[in-house]
């Protein structure tokens, strides 16, 4: 400590880019180091040393030389930092020997040098620092105690201070020697009377970072916490702690962010012990680890407890034992137990006390999820246990990889909060008029005779987009103009118009976008009724092009009795229009006649309204015939749908198309996660000839993902050989079940 030190030694470096405030900002290595020594009790000075560092990069920037007077060719000879470093602690050890004191302290006019140049250097280069600089006083903090009225700490420079105090400004010109010489004469200014001031406000840096809980109760300034984004996958929280070496992480600090399959997303929320620390960590937008940069920006204490707070008792005690390494191990078989695992890892990586040492993640009902995490006392350990990755346990390979703190507790709460599946009885029927009119959506095409407007006022309407083409208007084919509702039946601000040809929909293109509707500029882009298709999926489509869906394809998830609804396949009876909670399993259909007030209500599929649930999407044109703006979908009693078909409920209705029109045999899958989209089931059956409308994913009367989903192959053999193929396969870490239903 300071306090009980008898020297001090007064440190000052400078980079090759970027000094003075910004010191360490642009990642430069450092190209100079002054100090000078100052005993604390006969107030009497040493010897000024100025090193010169050669960088491993033998460049300077055009600042670095106009403030620091030097030039390449004063580098090039000089010594390496681990040499400069070694040469520094031999020389401050004897001189203070000599002066008969016994330790002494760093002192620096601003923390940047330690933090934010040396440390993160040394650790770049695997360097061990001398004790020294894990300590150290901020001399502009020292003075500040002494003379408060001064201004602002963030403002004090040497000079401010000499000024401020009397003295002289140092006239020399060599950058370093005159910072130095300037800090020794404050140091012996404020030793003296009157102000006879005693240092002992001693900073410190971190050996090393600290792993633990946070529990959901505890507070967090959201003045401390950074997100840190482009993490490689495999980043543990020591990785990240050595990124920002040099500033101190709170405990149990680093909480890795996961994406929606459980999986690392290359984020991170890291939580300092002060607003100082996290505004140093700022400075470090874009510095590198590795080969990659990495992008840091302000977070919040509610995102930092979102991901990492808990109040599992069963983590607590699991994360109890100090300094473990913790290794995730994912794709468990359900059954496995403890003793299985700790057979697996074998006797070369012993698990922290046996069985108390493993954590399976559950689901709220106990079901297992297939994750773990395992304890071990040391790296060896840990490093043993790794080369299991993706060696067979079971019939299932097993991947494992490190993990944190943070990331256990993550993991928890994210299964626990995982909903359970519905075992409420059937909502009542609730009757509602069967559509007679067709569909007017065309079959999908790479003809681009199509355009998208986009940005249109809410309550615009079709003559509103007429008064918009304005000349245009004799071109668009009849019945031409859909609008796009959202997931509450609103419109959204889209609308696809059809075009008699694509030159025509190309000058519409042209002539249209960007122009006014309603004080709202509307954008006009040329597509195709499958481009049409792709979007209303998910994708995305502006003037340089279209983008697929994302893997997460966002679902429909209206109030509990309305939902669009696909052409569902053709064996597929009351089992799709079942909600999974209430069918447990497939049951024939039945064709007893029911009572009319019973019989089911269900508008007939249309083209348009094949979607995949993931959007509303209704065809309005001014003349009739009009399509409706919400289609109904209920739960019914056994029998309901052949009774719908049989005894047609509206007389128009024999002309609408078939309930089941779709051939094929049917599959049902089981134990998907609440996230998954019609994308990530194509790529699970990908090379069994699956189109995407006859993916069928069922919904709770939440809105959410019941887990399930219905899947219609183009024969029986092609849906026997998935079944025999595919079942209990992983599927974005979660086992799956498949039933063949014919």
């Amino acid at each position: 400590m300071a306090s009980h030190s008898d020297t001090l030694v007064v440190f000052f470096g400078a980079t090759a880019g970027a000094n003075g405030g910004k010191l360490g900002s642009d990642e430069r290595e450092i190209i100079l180091l002054v100090w000078q020594i100052v005993d604390l009790h006969e107030k009497k000075v040493g010897k000024l040393h100025r090193c010169l560092v050669k960088p491993d990069t033998l460049e300077l920037t055009d600042q670095c030389k106009e403030e620091t007077g030097l030039s390449l060719d004063d580098t090039v000879t000089a010594e390496p930092l681990d040499k400069v470093l070694q040469q520094f602690h031999q020389s401050v050890s004897s001189e203070v020997k000599c002066l008969g004191r016994s330790s002494y302290t760093i002192c620096v006019n601003s923390p940047l040098i330690i933090r934010q140049a040396l440390h993160p250097e040394a650790s770049k280069k695997n360097l061990v620092l001398p004790e020294c600089f894990f300590s150290f006083v901020d001399l502009r903090k020292e003075f500040h105690k002494c003379c408060p009225s001064a201004g602002p700490v963030q403002k004090l420079t040497p000079a401010s201070m000499l000024e401020y105090v009397g003295l002289p400004a140092v006239s020399e010109q060599l950058m370093g020697v005159r910072e130095v010489r300037s800090m020794v004469q404050l140091i012996l200014c404020i030793l003296a009377e009157p102000y006879n001031h005693k240092f002992s406000c001693v900073e410190t840096v971190k050996y090393k970072f600290d792993s633990g809980t946070c529990s959901k109760t505890e507070p967090v300034d959201s003045e401390t916490v950074i997100r840190a984004r482009g993490l490689p996958w495999q980043s543990s929280d020591q990785d990240i702690a050595r990124f920002f070496k040099g500033l101190n992480i709170a405990k149990g600090g680093v909480a890795l962010c996961l994406n929606a399959q459980g999986r690392r997303n290359g984020e991170a929320l890291v939580r300092f012990i002060n607003s100082e620390h996290r505004d140093l960590a700022l400075e470090r937008h874009k510095h590198h680890m590795g080969s990659r940069y990495i992008e840091v920006y302000k977070a919040t204490g509610e995102e930092f407890l979102k991901i990492a707070g808990g109040t599992s008792n069963e983590v607590t005690q699991f994360l109890s034992k100090e300094n473990q390494v913790i290794i995730r191990m994912r794709g468990l078989p359900f059954t496995a137990t403890p003793q299985e695992v700790l057979s697996f890892l074998g006797p070369e990586s012993p698990v922290t006390d046996g069985s108390e040492g493993l954590l399976f993640v559950k689901y709220p009902d106990g079901r297992p999820t297939g994750d773990a995490f395992v304890l071990f006392s040391c790296e060896e350990y840990a490093q043993n246990a790794l080369k299991k990755h993706k060696q067979i346990l079971g019939k299932r390979y097993i991947e494992l990889f490190r993990s944190t703190a943070a990331e256990v507790q993550q993991v928890l709460n994210r299964y626990m909060s995982t909903p359970l599946i519905s075992t409420l009885p059937p909502s009542p029927i609730v009757p509602v008029p069967v559509l007679a009119t067709p569909p007017f959506l065309p079959a999908a095409s790479s003809t681009r005779d199509c355009v998208r407007l986009r940005g249109l006022p809410y309550a615009a309407g079709i003559e509103d987009i007429l008064e918009f083409m304005g000349e245009h208007t004799v071109d668009i084919k009849p019945h031409g103009v859909h609008m796009v509702l959202n997931q509450q039946g609103r419109p959204s601000g889209d609308a696809f118009i059809q075009m008699k040809s694509p030159e025509k929909a190309f000058m519409v293109a042209q002539k249209c976008h960007k122009k006014t509707m309603k004080d709202r500029y509307v954008e006009v882009f040329q597509c195709s009724t499958e481009e049409m298709s792709i979007v209303l999926m998910g994708g995305t489509l502006n003037r340089s092009g279209l983008s697929p869906p994302p893997c997460k394809l966002p679902c429909l998830s209206p109030p509990a009795a309305y939902t669009a609804f696909p052409t569902l396949p053709a064996s597929l009876s009351e089992v799709a229009l079942y909600q999974p909670p209430l069918l447990a399993a497939p049951r024939p259909p039945q064709t007893t006649a029911h009572n009319p007030a019973h019989t089911l209500a269900y508008y007939p599929p249309q083209p348009h309204l094949y979607m995949n649930m993931n959007m509303n999407y209704t065809a309005y044109y001014p003349s009739p015939p009009v399509s409706p703006s919400t289609v109904g979908y209920f739960a019914a009693p056994p029998g309901a749908v052949a009774a719908a078909v049989v005894a047609q409920p509206h007389p128009a209705a024999a002309a609408a198309s078939p309930v089941l029109p779709q051939p094929g045999a049917l599959v049902r899958m089981q134990g998907l996660p609440y996230n998954t989209g019609v994308k990530d089931i194509l790529s699970f059956f990908q090379g069994y000839q699956i189109q995407p409308d006859a993916v069928l994913i069922l919904y709770n009367f939440s809105g959410q993902c019941s887990g399930e989903a219905l899947i219609t192959f183009p024969s029986e053999e092609i849906a026997r050989q998935a079944v025999a193929e595919r079942s209990n396969h992983l599927f974005y870490g979660q086992q799956v079940h498949l039933v063949f239903c014919n």
